[in-house]
C-alpha cells in the first residue's frame, strides 16, 4: 500500500496517523511543513470518463406509480421498484413518495422522497428548510396552471411537464427510467436540439452551455480552473426557446442552430428549472438531453414558466431563493486590495497615492498579511499593531472611505505542548462546543493556512453564537465596515483529520511554498507581452527557468509517493461516505471529495455527516456573518463579500470571482461569469480586476480597469507573488481608469436604482444582450453586456488591437443606440459585427435611445459624489420618447423610512419628472441633456419660464440639446417639486 493511501486511511481512523519529517526554512525558525502529499487522495475511476463503469440507465429497472391521489394543487402517489434492485451506486430505495404541487400560476414544484425511513436509509439527508427553504405555494392549483403534469408508467415511471398555451414539452423523463439509490440518483431529461441552457454553476465557462459537458457541482478550493467545479452549488438553469412564427398561417417551429439570421419573425419562451439539492451533482449536457446525477438527498424540482428571463429570475428569487440584498451606496465604489499590504503605513501610502493622482477610491482591503500567524480575529502586532490600525481607520473613515479585511473560515489549534502558543477564539470554540466533529467524537483538526485547524458547525446553533461573538470582540479592536469571508467551500490543505495526534508540530507552514518565498516568484505575463516588451520578456523568461532549475535541484529528482487507485464497491445498505461508489468529476486529485477539503465523514452536532452538508458550509457562514453584522449594526445594511455560495446566498452577501489570472482570457471569462449569477440572484459580483495570479501589464490593466468599472462590483486585487498592480502603477492606466470610473461616478444614482429595484422585484443588473432582445443571434454572445437596459458595454478581450466588433441588438426593429462620447446615433445594420474603433484608453459604451439617465457629478468617493448637483442624459428613441427612474434613500439602512422615486418621461419636445416620497434631496438639478432632437428648438422652457439662451447650446450635427444653468432654478433641490422641461 503506499504511503499516501496510508496516510489517508490514518485521516479516517483506520489506521494510525504516521508523518515523514518535513521542515521549511522560510519562516525565522525551521518550522515543520506540512508533507504536499497530504494535501491528495487516492485516486479513483471517474465512471463519467470509464467506458467500463455501469450505466445506471441500462441495468435498473425504474419505478411503477400507484395509489395515484388528485387535488385541486396537484398529487400524490407512490413510487415503487418495477423490478429487481439493481444497486448500481448504493443501495436502491424500494418505495418512493411523489408529490406534484401547482404552487402558483407560474410555478410547478415535483419532489420524490424516500417513502420510509427504514434501515436502508436510516442516515437519508434532506435539505433543511431552515437552511434553505422549499419554494412556497400562493394560490395555485391544476386549472389555474402555466404548465401541466403528465406521468406515465411506460416501461416505467416517467413524466413530463409541458407548457399548457403552446403545447411545448419543457422538460421529459420519457424513454429514461429513475434511479434512486442511498448515494446515487439519476434521471435525464430530453433537450431540443441545439438547445440555449444557462446556469448550472458557479464555474468559469462560457455563459451558453456547450453540449458534451460534465458539470460537476462539489465546492472546492480551485482556483483559475475552466469548465471545473468551482466555489459555490447553484443548481438552476434556464432555457430559452426560439421558434420562427410563418406570417401568414401564424404557424411556428422551433429555430434550429444556425439559421437565425436567416429568420424575420420568432418568438421567445424561456423558462427555469431548479433542483433543491446539496448533495455533490453532475450534470451531463448530451447533444439531445440532460442528465442529472447526485450522491444523495431527494428530486425536488421547482419549473418556472416564465415566459421572459425576466419572469423566470424575478420568480426564481421571490418564490424560492428569497432577493439579494440590497448593497449600501458606498459599496458601489471603487475597492483596492492586495495580499501584500505589510503594514498600516504601505496601507496608508496607497491611499495617499490614490489621492495624489486623483483616481476615486471607496473601500481599502486587507488579506491575511495583518494576521497573527494567520490566525482569524489576531492582528499581528509588529505590523499591524491596533492602536496604530485605529488613528489609520479613523483618518480613512473621515475621509468617507472604508475598510474591510478578510476572514478566513478555519480557526488554529494551539499546541498543548507550548505554553505561550495561546489562541483565546479556539478556547471560547470549544467551551461552546463549536467546531466538527470525527465520528469518534473527538475534534476534526484539518490544516489551513495557520497550520492544523478546526471548523465551526453551522449545524449547531452554538457555533453561530460563537462566532458572532469573535466578530463583536475583534471589532473594539480594529473598527472594520464590512467582511471578507474566503476559503470556506470549506477548504482543508490535507485529507482528513491530519492534524490529529500531530498539535506538538504546530503553527505548521501549508504544504506548499506561500507566494512570494523563494523559489515562488510568479513571472506569468498576459498574452501579448512578450511583443510589446521584447527585453524585459527575455529577462522574465531567464528568472524563471533559474526558479524551475532551483526547485529541480532541490527537490534532488524525487518524484511523489505512488497513489493507489480505488474502486469503490457498493455494500447493500451501507453508505460508503468517504468512497462513494459512483465518483462525481470533482477538480481535485483524484476526484477525491476529501481533498482540499473537510472530509466526508466529519460529524455535525446534529448528526449529520459533511458528505451532506459540505456544499451548504459557504452558505450558513456568510448567513452566521450576516446576523453578525446586524448585531453589530443594528438597522444598517451589511457588506459582505463571500467565496462559496449556494442558491440564496445573495439574501446577505457579494461574491467575487474568486482566483483568477493576469491574462485577456480570464478577463473575458468575467462576463459570463457575472450573467451566471445574475441569473442565481447575486447581482453584486465582480473579479479581481487585472487578475489575481500572475503579473498584469499595462495593456492588460488598461483594458481590465475599464471593463469593471461598469461591473456591479469594481475591486482589484492580486497575490503576493506578482507585481503591485494598483491602477496609478501604469501612467496610462492611471488615464484609462480615470476615464471609466468617471462614467461609473456619474451614473452611481442609476446604478444604485438597479440594485434597489433587484432588490425588491428580483431584477437584474448586469445583463445578457438577449435578455432584453430575445434574439436566436444574440443567444450566444457573452463578449458584451448590459448595465440595466440602458447602457451596453462592449470591451476589448484581446491584446494588440485597437478595435473591437460589437453588435447592436434591435436595429432592425428600429432600436437606436447612441455612442457615450460623441452622444450621436450609431449607423449599424441588423445582424451585423460592427468594427468599433477602441484604441488603448478607450471603452466603447453605448445608451439606448428610449431612456433617460440620472446623474451626479464624479468626486474621488461616493461620499463626495452625492453632494453635487444632478444632471440627466435622455437619449431618444425613433418616435422621440424616453423614460427613466431615480431611487433614493440614506444608503445604508435596512429597512429605510424615508425614500424617494422619481420618474423620468420625454415626449419629441419635453422631458418631465415627478417624485413621490419622503427623502428630502437637497442638491439642485444643473443641466439636461437631450440626445436625438432633429431640429433646432425655437424656445426652451423649466416650468414655463424661459431659460437664458446663454445657457442653450444646440448641436445640429450630432443632433444634441444642452439645457445648463438650472441651478437656480432648482434651488431648493432638482426633485422637490414636478417640473416640464420643454424645447
Amino acid at each position: 500500500m503506499a504511503f499516501l493511501t496510508k496516510v489517508l486511511l490514518a485521516s479516517v481512523g483506520l489506521l494510525p496517523a504516521v508523518h515523514a519529517a518535513s521542515s521549511t526554512s522560510s519562516a525565522a525558525n525551521a518550522q515543520y511543513t506540512l508533507p504536499f502529499d497530504s494535501m491528495e487522495g487516492v485516486t479513483m475511476i471517474p465512471n463519467v470518463e470509464n467506458p467500463k463503469a455501469v450505466d445506471a440507465q441500462a441495468v435498473c429497472p425504474g419505478y411503477k406509480v400507484s395509489n395515484v391521489k388528485h387535488s385541486l394543487r396537484g398529487l400524490t402517489a407512490t413510487l415503487s421498484m418495477a423490478g429487481e434492485p439493481c444497486n448500481a451506486y448504493g443501495t436502491d430505495i424500494e418505495s418512493l413518495s411523489l408529490t406534484v404541487d401547482y404552487q402558483a400560476k407560474d410555478r410547478l414544484n415535483v419532489q420524490i422522497i424516500p417513502a420510509h425511513i427504514d434501515a436502508t436509509n436510516a442516515s437519508w439527508y434532506l435539505v433543511d428548510e431552515d437552511v434553505v427553504p422549499r419554494s412556497q405555494a400562493s394560490n395555485g392549483s391544476v386549472n389555474a396552471s402555466d404548465l401541466t403534469f403528465s406521468w406515465s408508467n411506460s416501461p416505467s415511471f416517467n413524466f413530463e411537464v409541458t407548457r399548457k398555451a403552446t403545447g411545448d414539452v419543457l422538460f421529459s423523463t420519457k424513454d429514461t427510467v429513475l434511479v434512486y439509490e442511498n448515494q446515487f440518483i439519476e434521471f435525464e431529461t430530453s433537450l431540443p436540439e441545439g438547445y440555449n441552457l444557462y446556469g448550472l454553476g458557479d464555474r468559469v465557462q462560457q455563459f451558453r452551455i456547450k453540449e458534451n459537458l460534465t458539470l460537476t457541482t462539489w465546492a472546492a478550493d480551485a482556483g483559475n480552473v475552466i469548465d471545473e467545479n468551482l466555489y459555490g452549488t447553484h443548481p438552476f438553469y434556464l432555457d430559452t426557446r426560439y421558434y420562427a412564427i410563418d406570417k401568414k398561417s401564424g404557424a411556428r417551429r422551433m429555430v434550429k442552430p444556425g439559421e437565425g439570421d436567416q429568420i424575420q419573425d420568432y418568438a421567445a419562451y424561456s423558462h427555469g428549472v431548479f433542483l433543491r439539492n446539496a448533495h455533490g451533482q453532475e450534470v451531463i449536457t448530451k447533444p439531445d438531453s440532460l442528465v442529472w446525477r447526485t450522491l444523495g438527498g431527494s428530486v425536488d424540482l421547482t419549473f418556472y414558466s416564465g415566459p421572459s428571463q425576466e419572469e423566470v429570475t424575478k420568480n426564481y428569487q421571490i418564490s424560492t431563493i428569497g432577493l439579494p440584498a440590497m448593497q449600501q451606496y458606498s459599496a458601489l465604489g471603487y475597492h483596492q486590495a492586495r495580499w501584500g499590504y505589510a503594514n498600516w503605513s504601505v496601507m496608508a501610502d496607497v491611499v495617499a497615492t490614490f489621492e495624489k493622482f486623483e483616481i476615486p477610491l471607496e473601500y481599502m482591503w486587507a488579506d491575511i498579511d495583518y494576521m497573527n500567524q494567520y490566525r482569524n480575529f489576531e492582528n499581528d502586532l509588529n505590523t499591524f499593531p491596533y492602536e496604530e490600525g485605529q488613528e489609520f481607520l479613523e483618518k480613512l473613515h473621515q475621509s468617507g472611505r472604508h475598510f474591510v479585511p478578510i476572514i478566513d473560515s478555519a480557526l488554529y489549534i494551539p499546541n498543548p505542548q507550548n505554553a505561550s502558543d495561546s489562541y483565546p477564539t479556539f478556547d471560547r470554540g470549544v467551551a461552546a462546543d463549536a467546531f466538527i466533529k470525527n465520528p469518534d467524537g473527538s475534534l476534526y483538526i484539518g490544516a489551513v493556512w495557520p497550520g492544523y485547524t478546526v471548523f465551526p458547525d453551522w449545524n449547531s446553533p452554538r457555533a453561530s453564537e460563537y462566532w458572532v461573538n469573535e466578530l463583536e470582540l475583534w471589532r473594539q479592536k480594529v473598527p472594520y465596515d464590512g467582511i471578507w469571508i474566503d476559503m470556506s467551500e470549506v477548504a482543508s490543505f490535507c485529507v482528513g483529520s491530519c492534524g490529529t495526534n500531530m498539535l506538538h508540530l504546530n503553527p505548521i507552514h501549508p504544504p506548499f511554498l506561500l507566494p512570494g518565498e523563494p523559489g515562488n516568484v510568479d513571472y506569468g505575463y498576459p498574452e501579448g507581452f512578450a511583443v510589446t516588451n521584447t527585453t524585459e520578456a527575455r529577462a522574465i523568461a531567464a528568472a524563471e527557468r533559474r526558479q524551475v532549475a532551483a526547485a529541480k535541484e532541490e527537490s534532488d529528482g524525487s518524484q511523489p509517493s505512488s497513489v493507489s487507485i480505488l474502486h469503490p464497491t457498493v455494500t447493500p445498505g451501507v453508505r460508503n461516505i468517504n468512497y462513494p461508489p459512483y465518483v462525481i468529476s470533482n477538480v481535485q486529485t483524484g476526484h477525491d471529495l476529501a481533498a482540499k477539503a473537510v472530509s466526508p465523514n466529519a460529524t455535525h452536532s446534529d448528526g449529520a455527516v459533511e458528505y451532506d452538508v459540505h456544499n451548504l458550509w459557504g452558505h450558513q457562514i456568510l448567513k452566521a456573518t450576516y446576523d453578525g453584522m446586524l448585531r453589530m449594526w443594528p438597522g444598517k445594511r451589511p457588506f459582505l463579500l463571500g467565496r462559496s455560495t449556494f442558491a440564496g446566498s445573495g439574501k446577505w452577501a457579494a461574491h467575487w470571482g474568486g482566483d483568477n489570472e493576469s491574462r485577456f482570457a480570464s478577463m473575458y471569462f468575467t462576463i459570463p461569469q457575472a450573467l451566471s449569477f445574475s441569473l442565481f440572484g447575486m447581482p453584486m459580483f465582480g473579479p479581481d480586476t487585472c487578475g489575481f495570479s500572475g503579473n498584469a501589464d499595462l495593456e492588460l490593466c488598461s483594458r481590465w480597469m475599464q471593463l469593471s468599472a461598469f461591473f456591479p462590483f469594481y475591486r482589484n486585487h492580486n497575490v503576493l507573488a506578482s507585481i503591485p498592480q494598483e491602477p496609478y502603477r501604469w501612467a496610462a492606466v492611471i488615464e484609462a481608469s480615470k476615464k471609466a470610473m468617471a462614467i461609473r461616478y456619474a451614473i452611481l444614482p442609476y446604478l444604485y436604482t438597479l440594485f434597489h429595484l433587484a432588490h425588491t422585484t428580483g431584477s437584474t443588473v448586469m445583463r445578457a444582450l438577449a435578455w432584453e432582445f430575445p434574439d436566436p443571434t444574440l443567444a450566444s454572445v457573452d463578449t458584451q453586456f448590459l448595465l440595466g437596459p440602458f447602457l451596453m458595454v462592449v470591451p476589448v478581450l484581446e491584446p494588440l488591437v485597437d478595435s473591437v466588433k460589437g453588435v447592436f441588438p434591435g436595429v432592425g426593429q428600429g432600436e437606436v443606440w447612441y455612442d457615450w462620447y460623441t452622444q450621436t446615433a450609431v449607423d449599424a445594420q441588423p445582424g451585423v459585427n460592427t468594427t468599433i474603433a477602441a484604441p488603448l484608453g478607450h471603452i466603447p459604451v453605448f445608451m439606448r435611445g428610449g431612456s433617460i439617465l440620472p446623474m451626479q457629478e464624479p468626486a474621488l468617493t461616493t461620499q463626495a459624489a452625492r453632494k453635487t448637483p444632478w444632471a440627466l442624459l435622455a437619449a431618444l428613441d425613433k418616435n422621440g420618447t424616453a423614460y427613466g427612474q431615480l431611487y433614493l434613500d440614506d444608503g445604508e439602512s435596512l429597512e429605510p423610512t424615508e425614500t424617494l422615486n422619481v420618474k423620468f418621461k420625454a415626449g419629441k419636445t419635453r422631458l418631465t419628472a415627478t417624485a413621490t416620497g419622503t427623502w428630502v434631496e437637497s442638491n439642485p438639478l444643473a443641466n439636461v441633456t437631450v440626445m436625438g432632437v432633429s431640429s433646432v428648438p425655437s424656445n426652451v422652457t423649466f416650468n414655463n419660464q424661459p431659460v437664458q439662451s446663454s445657457s442653450v447650446q444646440y448641436d445640429a450635427t450630432a443632433q444634441v440639446l444642452f439645457v445648463g444653468g438650472l441651478q437656480n432654478m432648482t434651488a431648493h433641490g432638482a426633485w422637490a417639486k414636478p417640473w416640464t422641461l420643454r424645447w
